[in-house]
Protein backbone atom coordinates (compact mmCIF):
# COMPACT_ATOMS: atom_id res chain seq x y z
CA UNK A 1 0.00 0.00 0.00
CA UNK A 2 2.75 2.41 0.79
CA UNK A 3 4.30 1.13 -2.03
CA UNK A 4 1.68 2.22 -4.39
CA UNK A 5 1.16 5.69 -2.74
CA UNK A 6 4.36 6.33 -3.52
CA UNK A 7 4.38 5.48 -6.79
CA UNK A 8 1.25 7.56 -6.96
CA UNK A 9 3.17 10.75 -5.89
CA UNK A 10 6.10 10.05 -7.93
CA UNK A 11 3.51 9.77 -10.98
CA UNK A 12 1.81 13.09 -9.80
CA UNK A 13 5.29 14.82 -9.23
CA UNK A 14 5.95 13.70 -12.91
CA UNK A 15 3.12 14.79 -14.56
CA UNK A 16 3.01 18.27 -12.79
CA UNK A 17 6.72 19.04 -14.19
CA UNK A 18 5.32 17.92 -17.68
CA UNK A 19 3.13 20.06 -17.59
CA UNK A 20 4.83 22.60 -16.36
CA UNK A 21 7.54 22.04 -19.09
CA UNK A 22 4.76 22.47 -21.83
CA UNK A 23 3.33 25.86 -20.68
CA UNK A 24 4.34 28.52 -22.83
CA UNK A 25 7.14 30.93 -21.61
CA UNK A 26 7.09 33.79 -19.94
CA UNK A 27 8.34 36.60 -22.40
CA UNK A 28 9.54 40.06 -21.01
CA UNK A 29 10.08 42.45 -23.46
CA UNK A 30 12.55 45.35 -22.23
CA UNK A 31 12.61 48.70 -24.45
CA UNK A 32 14.82 51.42 -23.79
CA UNK A 33 14.50 54.58 -25.25
CA UNK A 34 17.13 56.62 -27.46
CA UNK A 35 19.85 54.14 -26.49
CA UNK A 36 23.09 54.73 -27.88
CA UNK A 37 25.45 52.19 -29.84
CA UNK A 38 28.40 52.92 -27.11
CA UNK A 39 25.89 53.33 -24.15
CA UNK A 40 25.95 50.12 -22.54
CA UNK A 41 28.94 48.42 -20.57
CA UNK A 42 29.28 45.33 -22.48
CA UNK A 43 30.25 47.24 -25.15
CA UNK A 44 31.87 50.52 -23.52
CA UNK A 45 33.54 49.75 -19.72
CA UNK A 46 33.22 53.16 -19.10
CA UNK A 47 29.15 53.10 -18.70
CA UNK A 48 27.76 51.62 -15.00
CA UNK A 49 25.45 49.03 -16.15
CA UNK A 50 26.10 46.22 -14.11
CA UNK A 51 22.66 44.28 -14.47
CA UNK A 52 22.76 44.91 -18.44
CA UNK A 53 25.94 43.43 -18.87
CA UNK A 54 25.26 40.21 -16.81
CA UNK A 55 22.11 39.33 -18.41
CA UNK A 56 24.00 40.30 -22.05
CA UNK A 57 26.98 38.36 -21.88
CA UNK A 58 25.16 35.59 -20.15
CA UNK A 59 22.49 35.40 -23.25
CA UNK A 60 23.20 36.37 -26.97
CA UNK A 61 24.11 39.86 -27.42
CA UNK A 62 22.52 40.54 -31.08
CA UNK A 63 25.47 42.66 -33.08
CA UNK A 64 23.06 43.43 -35.96
CA UNK A 65 20.00 43.67 -34.66
CA UNK A 66 18.23 46.71 -36.52
CA UNK A 67 15.54 49.71 -35.30
CA UNK A 68 13.87 52.18 -36.68
CA UNK A 69 15.89 55.74 -36.93
CA UNK A 70 12.81 57.66 -34.30
CA UNK A 71 10.27 56.04 -31.55
CA UNK A 72 6.56 55.44 -32.93
CA UNK A 73 8.07 53.74 -35.78
CA UNK A 74 9.77 51.13 -34.19
CA UNK A 75 7.09 50.27 -31.50
CA UNK A 76 5.43 49.78 -34.29
CA UNK A 77 7.74 47.05 -35.75
CA UNK A 78 7.64 45.30 -32.21
CA UNK A 79 3.85 45.55 -32.09
CA UNK A 80 2.71 44.69 -36.01
CA UNK A 81 5.31 42.62 -37.19
CA UNK A 82 5.20 45.46 -40.21
CA UNK A 83 7.59 47.85 -41.67
CA UNK A 84 6.06 51.32 -41.06
CA UNK A 85 5.89 52.24 -44.56
CA UNK A 86 2.78 49.49 -44.80
CA UNK A 87 1.17 50.92 -41.51
CA UNK A 88 1.38 54.77 -42.32
CA UNK A 89 3.99 55.23 -39.71
CA UNK A 90 7.25 55.57 -41.51
CA UNK A 91 7.16 59.75 -41.53
CA UNK A 92 8.73 60.73 -37.80
CA UNK A 93 6.25 59.92 -34.96
CA UNK A 94 2.83 60.51 -33.89
CA UNK A 95 2.73 63.85 -32.38
CA UNK A 96 1.09 64.92 -29.12
CA UNK A 97 -1.30 66.82 -30.55
CA UNK A 98 -2.36 65.26 -33.95
CA UNK A 99 -4.69 62.25 -34.49
CA UNK A 100 -1.67 59.98 -35.78
CA UNK A 101 -2.04 56.18 -34.77
CA UNK A 102 -1.35 52.93 -35.75
CA UNK A 103 -4.56 51.45 -37.05
CA UNK A 104 -7.03 49.67 -35.75
CA UNK A 105 -6.94 46.69 -38.18
CA UNK A 106 -3.57 45.30 -37.54
CA UNK A 107 -3.44 42.64 -35.06
CA UNK A 108 -0.65 43.17 -31.97
CA UNK A 109 1.08 41.21 -30.61
CA UNK A 110 -0.26 41.10 -27.25
CA UNK A 111 -3.63 40.19 -28.79
CA UNK A 112 -2.24 37.28 -31.05
CA UNK A 113 -0.58 36.17 -27.77
CA UNK A 114 -3.64 36.29 -25.55
CA UNK A 115 -5.17 33.86 -28.24
CA UNK A 116 -2.48 31.65 -26.89
CA UNK A 117 -3.53 32.07 -23.07
CA UNK A 118 -1.30 34.65 -21.91
CA UNK A 119 -1.67 37.21 -19.36
CA UNK A 120 -0.38 40.74 -21.07
CA UNK A 121 0.72 43.87 -19.32
CA UNK A 122 2.45 46.82 -20.64
CA UNK A 123 4.29 49.61 -18.74
CA UNK A 124 5.89 53.19 -19.42
CA UNK A 125 5.29 54.86 -23.53
CA UNK A 126 3.12 53.91 -25.44
CA UNK A 127 3.83 56.25 -28.10
CA UNK A 128 1.40 54.13 -30.80
CA UNK A 129 -1.62 56.94 -30.79
CA UNK A 130 -4.22 57.70 -28.26
CA UNK A 131 -6.55 60.22 -29.98
CA UNK A 132 -9.55 57.60 -29.67
CA UNK A 133 -10.01 55.21 -27.19
CA UNK A 134 -9.39 52.05 -29.50
CA UNK A 135 -6.04 52.86 -30.23
CA UNK A 136 -4.88 52.97 -26.87
CA UNK A 137 -3.59 49.49 -25.24
CA UNK A 138 -6.20 48.51 -23.41
CA UNK A 139 -8.28 48.53 -26.41
CA UNK A 140 -5.41 46.95 -28.01
CA UNK A 141 -4.99 43.38 -25.96
CA UNK A 142 -2.86 44.54 -22.78
CA UNK A 143 -4.44 43.34 -19.78
CA UNK A 144 -3.71 46.48 -17.78
CA UNK A 145 -1.29 49.50 -18.81
CA UNK A 146 0.65 52.09 -16.26
CA UNK A 147 2.45 54.93 -18.33
CA UNK A 148 2.10 57.58 -20.74
CA UNK A 149 0.86 58.07 -24.11
CA UNK A 150 3.08 60.52 -25.97
CA UNK A 151 6.70 60.26 -26.98
CA UNK A 152 8.26 62.52 -23.68
CA UNK A 153 7.31 64.03 -20.91
CA UNK A 154 9.44 65.25 -17.02
CA UNK A 155 10.20 62.11 -15.68
CA UNK A 156 9.24 63.67 -11.97
CA UNK A 157 6.40 65.67 -13.04
CA UNK A 158 4.82 63.69 -16.14
CA UNK A 159 3.35 66.91 -17.44
CA UNK A 160 4.82 67.11 -20.95
CA UNK A 161 3.40 70.50 -23.34
CA UNK A 162 0.56 71.93 -22.21
CA UNK A 163 -0.97 68.72 -20.02
CA UNK A 164 -0.58 65.50 -17.96
CA UNK A 165 -0.17 62.70 -19.08
CA UNK A 166 -0.15 59.26 -17.10
CA UNK A 167 -2.22 56.95 -16.53
CA UNK A 168 -3.33 53.64 -14.95
CA UNK A 169 -5.56 51.49 -17.48
CA UNK A 170 -7.88 54.18 -18.28
CA UNK A 171 -7.87 56.27 -15.41
CA UNK A 172 -5.69 59.40 -15.16
CA UNK A 173 -3.37 58.55 -12.84
CA UNK A 174 -0.62 60.36 -9.97
CA UNK A 175 2.11 58.08 -8.79
CA UNK A 176 4.38 59.03 -5.88
CA UNK A 177 5.27 62.78 -5.82
CA UNK A 178 8.81 63.43 -6.77
CA UNK A 179 9.63 59.60 -7.75
CA UNK A 180 11.60 59.11 -11.33
CA UNK A 181 10.05 57.54 -13.29
CA UNK A 182 12.38 54.37 -14.04
CA UNK A 183 11.69 53.60 -10.36
CA UNK A 184 7.64 53.81 -10.84
CA UNK A 185 7.53 51.47 -13.62
CA UNK A 186 10.53 48.85 -12.09
CA UNK A 187 7.54 49.44 -8.86
CA UNK A 188 4.49 48.93 -11.06
CA UNK A 189 6.71 45.30 -12.75
CA UNK A 190 7.49 43.93 -9.86
CA UNK A 191 3.50 44.39 -9.06
CA UNK A 192 2.50 42.54 -11.70
CA UNK A 193 5.26 39.62 -11.17
CA UNK A 194 3.66 39.37 -7.57
CA UNK A 195 -0.08 39.33 -9.03
CA UNK A 196 0.88 36.45 -11.69
CA UNK A 197 1.89 32.76 -10.39
CA UNK A 198 4.74 31.57 -13.00
CA UNK A 199 3.25 27.70 -12.29
CA UNK A 200 -0.01 28.64 -13.20
CA UNK A 201 0.17 31.18 -15.87
CA UNK A 202 2.17 32.44 -19.17
CA UNK A 203 3.09 36.21 -18.93
CA UNK A 204 3.71 38.80 -21.71
CA UNK A 205 4.96 41.58 -19.73
CA UNK A 206 5.86 44.61 -22.11
CA UNK A 207 8.02 47.38 -20.18
CA UNK A 208 8.58 50.47 -22.71
CA UNK A 209 10.93 52.87 -20.58
CA UNK A 210 10.69 56.10 -20.72
CA UNK A 211 14.73 56.00 -20.27
CA UNK A 212 17.09 57.25 -21.27
CA UNK A 213 14.88 59.68 -23.85
CA UNK A 214 15.04 63.78 -22.92
CA UNK A 215 14.66 65.99 -21.04
CA UNK A 216 17.80 65.18 -19.28
CA UNK A 217 16.64 64.10 -15.81
CA UNK A 218 18.39 61.65 -13.23
CA UNK A 219 18.32 61.29 -9.37
CA UNK A 220 21.62 63.31 -7.81
CA UNK A 221 23.24 59.51 -6.99
CA UNK A 222 23.00 58.54 -10.50
CA UNK A 223 25.13 61.71 -12.03
CA UNK A 224 26.99 61.51 -9.51
CA UNK A 225 28.75 57.92 -10.79
CA UNK A 226 30.02 60.07 -13.40
CA UNK A 227 31.36 62.73 -12.03
CA UNK A 228 34.67 62.56 -13.93
CA UNK A 229 32.87 63.40 -16.79
CA UNK A 230 32.97 67.65 -17.72
CA UNK A 231 29.61 67.79 -20.22
CA UNK A 232 26.72 68.45 -18.08
CA UNK A 233 24.55 66.69 -20.80
CA UNK A 234 27.01 63.76 -21.09
CA UNK A 235 27.06 63.33 -17.45
CA UNK A 236 23.12 63.68 -17.06
CA UNK A 237 22.77 61.03 -19.93
CA UNK A 238 25.04 58.26 -18.92
CA UNK A 239 23.81 58.48 -15.48
CA UNK A 240 20.25 58.18 -16.80
CA UNK A 241 21.19 54.79 -18.07
CA UNK A 242 22.49 53.69 -14.64
CA UNK A 243 18.84 54.58 -12.97
CA UNK A 244 17.75 52.16 -16.29
CA UNK A 245 20.24 49.49 -15.09
CA UNK A 246 19.34 49.93 -11.60
CA UNK A 247 15.45 49.16 -12.48
CA UNK A 248 16.36 46.18 -15.04
CA UNK A 249 18.14 44.86 -12.29
CA UNK A 250 15.41 45.16 -9.43
CA UNK A 251 13.02 43.61 -11.73
CA UNK A 252 14.78 40.51 -12.65
CA UNK A 253 15.47 40.11 -9.35
CA UNK A 254 12.00 39.64 -8.46
CA UNK A 255 11.76 37.66 -11.45
CA UNK A 256 14.60 35.26 -10.12
CA UNK A 257 12.67 35.34 -6.96
CA UNK A 258 9.43 34.29 -7.74
CA UNK A 259 10.63 31.28 -10.06
CA UNK A 260 9.92 32.98 -13.84
CA UNK A 261 13.08 32.21 -14.52
CA UNK A 262 13.06 28.62 -15.03
CA UNK A 263 10.96 29.14 -17.91
CA UNK A 264 11.26 32.78 -19.41
CA UNK A 265 12.24 34.57 -22.33
CA UNK A 266 14.03 38.26 -21.69
CA UNK A 267 14.20 40.44 -24.56
CA UNK A 268 15.92 44.21 -24.26
CA UNK A 269 16.55 46.35 -27.70
CA UNK A 270 16.48 49.84 -27.87
CA UNK A 271 13.98 51.81 -30.00
CA UNK A 272 16.45 53.94 -32.03
CA UNK A 273 20.01 54.80 -32.03
CA UNK A 274 21.02 57.15 -29.50
CA UNK A 275 20.71 61.34 -30.07
CA UNK A 276 24.53 62.75 -30.09
CA UNK A 277 23.14 66.11 -30.21
CA UNK A 278 21.91 65.45 -26.18
CA UNK A 279 24.66 63.38 -24.87
CA UNK A 280 24.45 60.04 -26.52
CA UNK A 281 27.12 58.29 -27.81
CA UNK A 282 26.76 55.84 -30.94
CA UNK A 283 30.88 55.59 -32.20
CA UNK A 284 32.36 53.66 -33.83
CA UNK A 285 29.21 53.93 -35.65
CA UNK A 286 28.36 57.32 -37.86
CA UNK A 287 25.46 59.53 -37.26
CA UNK A 288 22.73 59.65 -34.95
CA UNK A 289 18.95 59.45 -33.65
CA UNK A 290 16.41 60.54 -36.72
CA UNK A 291 19.16 59.35 -39.21
CA UNK A 292 19.60 56.40 -41.85
CA UNK A 293 22.88 56.01 -40.83
CA UNK A 294 24.13 53.19 -38.82
CA UNK A 295 24.12 55.45 -35.85
CA UNK A 296 20.59 55.77 -36.02
CA UNK A 297 19.03 52.20 -37.08
CA UNK A 298 21.82 50.01 -35.39
CA UNK A 299 19.90 48.89 -32.30
CA UNK A 300 21.76 47.81 -28.93
CA UNK A 301 20.23 44.51 -28.15
CA UNK A 302 19.94 40.87 -26.70
CA UNK A 303 18.50 37.98 -25.19
CA UNK A 304 18.66 35.99 -21.81
CA UNK A 305 16.78 33.02 -20.76
CA UNK A 306 18.29 30.08 -17.96
CA UNK A 307 16.52 27.36 -20.08
CA UNK A 308 15.31 28.25 -23.21
CA UNK A 309 18.71 29.03 -25.53
CA UNK A 310 20.45 26.03 -26.87
CA UNK A 311 23.71 28.43 -27.22
CA UNK A 312 24.75 31.29 -24.79
CA UNK A 313 27.34 33.65 -23.91
CA UNK A 314 28.48 34.75 -27.45
CA UNK A 315 27.74 37.82 -30.13
CA UNK A 316 25.15 37.10 -32.62
CA UNK A 317 25.92 38.84 -35.44
CA UNK A 318 23.83 37.54 -38.20
CA UNK A 319 21.14 40.24 -39.24
CA UNK A 320 17.52 40.58 -37.97
CA UNK A 321 15.09 43.69 -37.76
CA UNK A 322 12.53 45.01 -35.28
CA UNK A 323 9.59 43.47 -37.32
CA UNK A 324 11.37 39.85 -36.79
CA UNK A 325 10.86 40.31 -32.76
CA UNK A 326 6.49 39.66 -33.70
CA UNK A 327 6.94 36.27 -35.27
CA UNK A 328 9.82 35.35 -33.50
CA UNK A 329 7.42 35.88 -30.16
CA UNK A 330 5.00 34.38 -31.38
CA UNK A 331 6.96 30.95 -32.26
CA UNK A 332 8.50 30.90 -28.67
CA UNK A 333 5.03 31.27 -26.96
CA UNK A 334 3.71 27.96 -29.51
CA UNK A 335 1.86 30.60 -32.07
CA UNK A 336 2.17 31.27 -35.65
CA UNK A 337 2.16 34.63 -37.23
CA UNK A 338 -0.49 35.15 -40.28
CA UNK A 339 1.46 35.04 -43.54
CA UNK A 340 2.35 38.00 -45.66
CA UNK A 341 3.66 39.97 -42.53
CA UNK A 342 7.32 41.55 -42.97
CA UNK A 343 8.74 39.83 -39.89
CA UNK A 344 10.65 36.68 -40.27
CA UNK A 345 10.67 33.76 -37.19
CA UNK A 346 14.84 34.43 -35.96
CA UNK A 347 14.52 32.03 -33.25
CA UNK A 348 16.83 29.59 -34.82
CA UNK A 349 19.44 31.76 -35.02
CA UNK A 350 18.87 32.98 -31.82
CA UNK A 351 18.52 30.09 -29.64
CA UNK A 352 21.19 28.10 -32.02
CA UNK A 353 23.16 30.91 -33.70
CA UNK A 354 22.10 29.26 -37.19
CA UNK A 355 22.24 32.21 -40.06
CA UNK A 356 19.80 34.22 -40.65
CA UNK A 357 16.50 33.97 -42.41
CA UNK A 358 16.89 37.49 -43.21
CA UNK A 359 19.02 38.99 -46.34
CA UNK A 360 17.99 42.01 -46.74
CA UNK A 361 15.91 44.48 -44.81
CA UNK A 362 14.13 47.83 -45.29
CA UNK A 363 15.60 50.50 -43.32
CA UNK A 364 12.69 53.41 -44.07
CA UNK A 365 10.98 54.34 -47.02
CA UNK A 366 9.69 58.13 -46.37
CA UNK A 367 7.93 59.51 -49.53
CA UNK A 368 7.28 62.78 -47.90
CA UNK A 369 10.77 62.91 -47.27
CA UNK A 370 11.95 61.46 -50.59
CA UNK A 371 14.22 59.25 -48.89
CA UNK A 372 14.87 55.30 -47.97
CA UNK A 373 17.61 52.50 -47.65
CA UNK A 374 17.85 49.60 -47.80
CA UNK A 375 20.20 46.05 -47.31
CA UNK A 376 20.98 43.99 -49.38
CA UNK A 377 23.41 41.52 -48.55
CA UNK A 378 26.66 42.90 -47.67
CA UNK A 379 25.63 46.19 -49.25
CA UNK A 380 23.49 49.38 -48.07
CA UNK A 381 22.06 51.97 -50.35
CA UNK A 382 20.82 55.12 -48.76
CA UNK A 383 18.49 56.98 -51.53
CA UNK A 384 18.15 60.79 -50.45
CA UNK A 385 19.18 62.83 -47.38
CA UNK A 386 20.07 60.10 -44.42
CA UNK A 387 19.34 63.45 -41.74
CA UNK A 388 20.92 66.45 -40.25
CA UNK A 389 23.46 64.27 -38.06
CA UNK A 390 25.94 62.86 -40.78
CA UNK A 391 29.24 62.44 -39.14
CA UNK A 392 31.36 60.55 -36.30
CA UNK A 393 30.31 62.50 -33.26
CA UNK A 394 33.38 61.89 -30.33
CA UNK A 395 32.59 63.32 -26.54
CA UNK A 396 32.70 65.94 -25.25
CA UNK A 397 30.01 67.25 -27.79
CA UNK A 398 30.91 70.44 -29.75
CA UNK A 399 29.15 72.56 -31.74
CA UNK A 400 30.68 71.87 -34.74
CA UNK A 401 29.88 68.12 -33.80
CA UNK A 402 26.18 69.39 -35.01
CA UNK A 403 27.21 70.60 -38.21
CA UNK A 404 24.85 69.40 -41.50
CA UNK A 405 26.92 68.48 -44.61
CA UNK A 406 26.29 68.70 -47.95
CA UNK A 407 23.34 65.46 -47.90
CA UNK A 408 20.94 67.96 -47.00
CA UNK A 409 20.72 69.85 -50.37
CA UNK A 410 18.80 66.49 -51.58
CA UNK A 411 16.12 66.56 -48.96
CA UNK A 412 13.91 67.78 -51.56
CA UNK A 413 10.25 68.83 -51.57
CA UNK A 414 9.72 68.04 -55.47
CA UNK A 415 9.61 64.29 -56.23
CA UNK A 416 10.99 64.72 -59.44
CA UNK A 417 14.43 66.27 -58.28
CA UNK A 418 17.18 64.08 -58.92
CA UNK A 419 18.22 61.94 -55.88
CA UNK A 420 21.36 61.50 -54.46
CA UNK A 421 22.53 57.49 -53.98
CA UNK A 422 25.05 55.88 -51.38
CA UNK A 423 26.15 52.58 -51.38
CA UNK A 424 28.21 51.04 -48.25
CA UNK A 425 29.70 47.75 -48.35
CA UNK A 426 28.32 47.47 -44.78
CA UNK A 427 30.05 44.13 -43.95
CA UNK A 428 33.37 45.19 -44.58
CA UNK A 429 32.76 49.07 -43.97
CA UNK A 430 30.14 49.15 -41.03
CA UNK A 431 31.05 52.79 -39.77
CA UNK A 432 30.22 54.07 -43.16
CA UNK A 433 33.62 56.14 -43.97
CA UNK A 434 33.33 54.79 -48.02
CA UNK A 435 30.68 55.77 -50.70
CA UNK A 436 31.29 53.33 -52.93
CA UNK A 437 28.56 53.96 -55.23
CA UNK A 438 30.10 55.53 -58.13
CA UNK A 439 32.53 52.57 -58.04
CA UNK A 440 30.03 49.96 -58.32
CA UNK A 441 27.08 51.62 -61.05
CA UNK A 442 25.78 47.91 -61.39
CA UNK A 443 25.57 47.54 -57.99
CA UNK A 444 23.64 50.58 -56.94
CA UNK A 445 21.26 49.64 -60.18
CA UNK A 446 20.34 46.32 -58.79
CA UNK A 447 19.58 48.17 -55.09
CA UNK A 448 17.44 50.61 -56.88
CA UNK A 449 15.64 48.17 -58.56
CA UNK A 450 14.80 46.00 -55.56
CA UNK A 451 13.85 49.05 -53.12
CA UNK A 452 11.72 50.21 -56.01
CA UNK A 453 10.04 46.70 -55.76
CA UNK A 454 9.46 47.36 -51.79
CA UNK A 455 7.75 50.94 -53.09
CA UNK A 456 4.58 49.65 -54.85
CA UNK A 457 3.42 48.28 -51.97
CA UNK A 458 3.90 51.64 -49.73
CA UNK A 459 1.03 52.90 -47.54
CA UNK A 460 0.65 56.88 -47.53
CA UNK A 461 2.28 58.26 -44.30
CA UNK A 462 -0.30 59.70 -41.81
CA UNK A 463 1.25 62.17 -40.66
CA UNK A 464 -1.57 64.68 -39.63
CA UNK A 465 -1.40 68.37 -38.64
CA UNK A 466 -2.04 68.81 -35.15
CA UNK A 467 -5.46 68.99 -34.04
CA UNK A 468 -6.94 72.00 -31.14
CA UNK A 469 -9.67 69.47 -30.70
CA UNK A 470 -6.56 67.50 -28.51
CA UNK A 471 -5.73 70.80 -25.92
CA UNK A 472 -5.70 69.27 -22.67
CA UNK A 473 -7.38 72.28 -21.74
CA UNK A 474 -10.71 70.51 -22.74
CA UNK A 475 -10.11 67.37 -20.34
CA UNK A 476 -8.75 68.71 -17.04
CA UNK A 477 -5.43 69.37 -18.05
CA UNK A 478 -4.78 65.77 -19.54
CA UNK A 479 -3.61 64.37 -22.85
CA UNK A 480 -7.25 62.52 -23.45
CA UNK A 481 -8.84 60.34 -25.72
CA UNK A 482 -11.43 60.94 -27.36
CA UNK A 483 -11.43 63.39 -30.34
CA UNK A 484 -10.81 61.77 -33.67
Amino acid sequence: MVETQVLLSSLVIFLLVCISSARPPHIVLLVADDLGWNDVGWRNPQMYTPNLDKLATSGVILNSSYVQPVCSPTRNCLMTGYYPYHTGLQHGVVQDDAPGFLPANFTVLPQKLKELGYVTHMVGKWHLGYCNWKYTPTYRGFDSFMGYYNGAEDYYTHNVGTGYDFRFNKDVYHPTEGEYSAQTFATRAIDILNSVNPQNDSLFLYLAFQSVHAPLEVPERFEKIYAHIKDKDRRLYCGMVSALDEAVGNITAVLRQRGFMDNLLLVFTTDNGGPTYLGANNLPLRGAKTTLWEGGTKGSAFVYSDTLLNQTKYLNTEIMHAVDWFPTLLHVAGGTADPGIDGKDMWPTISDNKPSARTEFIYNIDELDHSAAIRVGDYKLIEGSPGKYNDWYPLPKVEEDLRLDESDKYQVDDSSAELKYRLFLITEDPTEHFDIAEKYPVIVESLKQRLAEYKKSLVPANYPPPDPKSNPKYYNGTWSPGWC
